[in-house]
């Protein structure tokens, strides 16, 4: 399946205090905490929680939030679908980080371990 523009730039102007609500009820249904979510958030952004609450604050959009973030170098190794995409093949790269951290958040509400969602080299 392939992004469209029109479909990227509504990612991108979309703000991520909007979507983590979400992302903390999706876990928490499952058993998971919101601290948890905090570590898979840090994992791939390394923002620590008192900054995600700062872009929270303010309102960032995805775009905003990315371009602060620095993705960790192991970022390439999610693989998978999310949302009808293969994370590996969407090539806008903000796109592509936004489903990196929707794949990560499905995850962990599916129970996987935290030593597998947060890749390590092999």
């Amino acid at each position: 399946m392939k992004s469209t523009a029109a479909h990227d730039e509504r990612i991108a102007k979309m703000s991520f205090a909007s979507v983590y609500p979400h992302y903390i009820a999706k876990v928490e249904k499952k058993g998971k905490t919101k601290e948890e979510l905090i570590q898979v958030i840090e994992w791939l952004t390394g923002f620590n929680e008192t900054k995600l609450q700062e872009l929270i604050d303010s309102k960032a959009t995805f775009e905003t939030f990315f371009d602060q973030a620095t993705l960790h170098p192991n970022a390439t190794l999610i693989k998978g679908v999310i949302c009808g995409y293969r994370v590996e093949e969407i090539e806008n790269p903000l796109t592509q980080k936004v489903r990196y951290l929707d794949k990560l958040v499905d995850e962990l509400a599916k129970g996987k371990k935290m030593d597998s969602i947060l890749r390590k080299e092999k």
